[in-house]
């Protein structure tokens, strides 16, 4: 084997054309990567450690270069041309395959394959340029052969096997969002989370943990979750409950922490007991100061959740909470931007859980007076009398009744 480097690993940045297209879909050249575990002679061979980004900045200029860069694979494929919508289209599914509305992916051999089944899904039509309606021909294609599991989890949900609300009120139950991938397609589906409560050694346990289907971060949120309600309700007395959560009817595992904001919101309804609306969606992380944190595969979670609700009907009320830094992200199927638009569905940004909750009760979440305690028929007032409570029980318990009674 040659130890020359190849031209085209040797590019400090992205070129143009096709050959750009070959540089940075060629392959990847990571010196102590997975290739030279299973391979000694890897290092040795291959002197110059490179790592490709799978994204670049979507900034002034980068989308030319990416129409030119289009062009080119067109003309030296001979396929039609792209007109001004086909090439804006494109550009846009980009975006979405890295999840972000800021970014570009440089994984050009998807890109290629979209161009490929775009001048296919042209010609069927008698087209000599191909149009944005070609594009979205080929993307619906491309996910229609990759959608069988989702629809079948969407049509157990239908059919009532899985048990899942998107209208009316529920105390402790809340509707999660949960991503799946296979391959490189992924696809959101939601999960009813459920709370219960009572009177305990201030111990939040996690049903999944429990029964080791809940991953190492999934718990990590549930402590965090403990933290933050002990730091805000039981500063100068012990936390008297006992709690539960559960993603209902998941017989898998369960890794990561966005369902810990759901979670939340959960447990605080079960213990205000104040119900929280099912037709809308949740999905964020917390901190233990209860601030809201972003999250993963967003656009795939609010689709998740509208594809349910379209299915049973979309009453206008519906819609996904989601971290506010996660609008930044936000590249929607151009379905669910349609429904926006048209006031038959939401997508709405929370920071806190306060907002959250206020969102999901439609109840102030109420915060710390001037005497220091929380007004008494807000979320938190309710939630803190319960607590204190919850105390006064325990304390009740734990005294010794007299001698000779």
């Amino acid at each position: 084997m040659s130890r020359e480097l190849p031209r085209e690993f040797a590019a400090t940045e992205v070129p143009s054309g096709l050959a750009g297209a070959r540089a940075f879909c060629g392959g990847c050249l990571v010196v102590g990567g997975p290739t030279a575990a299973y391979d000694p002679e890897f290092p040795k061979l291959f002197k110059v450690p490179v790592e490709f980004d799978d994204r670049m900045e979507r900034e002034d200029g980068a989308c030319d270069r990416y129409a030119r860069l289009l062009g080119t694979l067109a003309s030296r494929e001979e396929l039609r041309p792209l007109d001004r919508t086909g090439v804006a289209r494109i550009i846009e599914e980009t975006s979405r395959m890295v999840g972000d509305a800021a970014k570009l992916s440089t994984c050009f051999s998807r890109v290629a394959d979209l161009v490929r089944e775009a001048d296919y899904w042209a010609e069927r039509a008698g087209r000599d340029v191909v149009s944005a309606d070609d594009v979205e021909q080929a993307v619906a294609a491309w996910r229609r052969r990759l959608d069988r599991l989702h629809q079948r989890e969407l049509e157990e949900i239908r059919r009532g096997t899985i048990l899942l609300d998107v209208q009316g009120e529920r105390v402790g139950q809340v509707n999660g969002l949960s991503v799946l991938q296979l391959g490189q397609f992924a696809f959101g589906l939601p999960r009813r989370i459920t709370a219960r409560v009572r009177l305990g050694k201030g111990e939040v346990l996690d049903i999944e943990r429990e029964v080791e289907l809940g991953g190492p971060i999934h718990s990590k949120g549930v402590l965090i979750l403990s933290g933050f309600l002990a730091g805000r309700y039981s500063i100068d007395r012990p936390l008297s409950l006992a709690a539960s959560l559960v993603f209902e009817q998941s017989y898998g595992g369960v890794e990561g922490d966005s369902a810990s904001l759901a979670e939340t919101c959960a447990l605080l309804s079960a213990l205000a007991d104040v119900p929280l609306r099912q037709d809308l969606a949740v999905t964020g992380s917390i901190n233990q100061h209860g601030e809201v944190q972003a999250i993963g595969g967003v656009n795939e979670k609010i689709e998740g959740f509208f594809d349910l609700c379209h299915a049973r009907g979309l009453t206008g009320t519906q819609g996904v909470l989601i971290p506010a830094a996660n609008a930044q992200h936000l590249m929607l199927r151009g379905d669910v931007v349609d429904a926006c638009n048209a006031g038959r569905f939401s997508v709405s940004t929370v920071a806190s859980v306060d907002d959250a909750l206020q969102a999901l009760t439609g109840v102030a979440a109420g915060g710390r007076q001037a005497d220091g305690n929380f007004p008494a028929d807000s979320i938190n007032g309710r939630v803190e009398a319960r607590l204190l409570a919850y105390a006064q029980t325990r304390r009740a318990f734990a005294v010794r009744p007299a001698e000779g009674k």
